[in-house]
């Protein structure tokens, strides 16, 4: 039964990074291409596919298995300083990312960064835009699951609770890229936007998809929160419940 009360409102965005706010994904593609080739191995378009938004622990694994000869911790500073020198030098942002971040700050919308990156990389993309939009970071160094697992967004909605203890699950809207991005941000039970970019992502109707950020407003973020989130006033549905026990396991 849901209730005939008000329907929930936008209270918080969370953003995905790499492929979501800036184009780096050709740039982690770069970086396993050079590090695959330096160990004698071959490395294919299909292959780094498969990487698009796994958590850096899963990807080195799966380097290794190319013949990669480095320890997990070793693959992942390889890549993530290749992509760092390379954002340097030009961050290639996606299209209608920053002016969406500045309509939410402007509209007093809490921001967070969720992303398999880790810290060093998101600190570089988060300050290199024009306002501190992002009131935490939750980056892959700071969660034992990575995406597909709803890990990061839990604690990203946790976070958000600290300072808003009546926050839920269904005022707080995703924006994804990948197919494990998406998976995770819909299986934390968050409102979730996929922006297909690198990979294609299948139809489901259980979450929207926009082919670009760009034109895209507050309005329409308040829309999706609206018509999707709906709830029993003062009482977690079972999506939520579930969600939140995925965080113990």
């Amino acid at each position: 039964m849901r209730s005939s009360a008000s329907p929930p409102l936008l209270k918080a965005a969370l953003w995905d990074m790499d492929g979501t706010i800036v184009d780096t994904e050709p740039y982690w593609i770069e970086a396993e291409h050079a590090l695959v080739a330096s160990h004698g191995g071959q490395w294919s378009h299909a292959q780094a596919m498969e990487l698009v938004g796994q958590s850096l622990v899963f990807s080195a694994g799966i380097l290794q298995q190319a013949g990669v000869m480095l320890e997990v911790r070793e693959i992942i500073d390889t890549l993530t300083d290749h992509v760092i020198s390379r954002v340097r030098q030009s961050i290639p942002w996606r299209p209608g990312a920053r002016e969406l971040l500045d309509q939410l700050h402007e509209a007093g919308i809490r921001c967070a960064l969720v992303t398999m990156s880790e810290g060093p990389l998101a600190r570089e993309i988060a300050g290199s835009l024009p306002r501190p939009y992002f009131e935490f970071l939750v980056t892959g160094d700071t969660v034992t699951n990575g995406k597909p697992h709803p890990e990061a967004y839990l604690k990203a909605v946790e976070l958000l609770r600290d300072s808003d203890p009546a926050l839920t699950i269904h005022e707080c809207v995703a924006l994804e890229d990948s197919v494990p991005g998406v998976a995770a941000a819909m299986a934390s039970g968050v409102v979730t936007v996929a922006i297909p970019h690198i990979t294609p992502l299948p139809e489901d109707s259980a979450r929207t998809t926009w082919h670009s950020l760009e034109g895209r407003t507050v309005a329409d973020l308040h829309q999706l929160v609206a018509t999707r989130g709906g709830f029993v006033a003062g009482v977690p549905d079972q999506a939520e419940t579930e969600t939140r026990s995925l965080s113990l396991d």
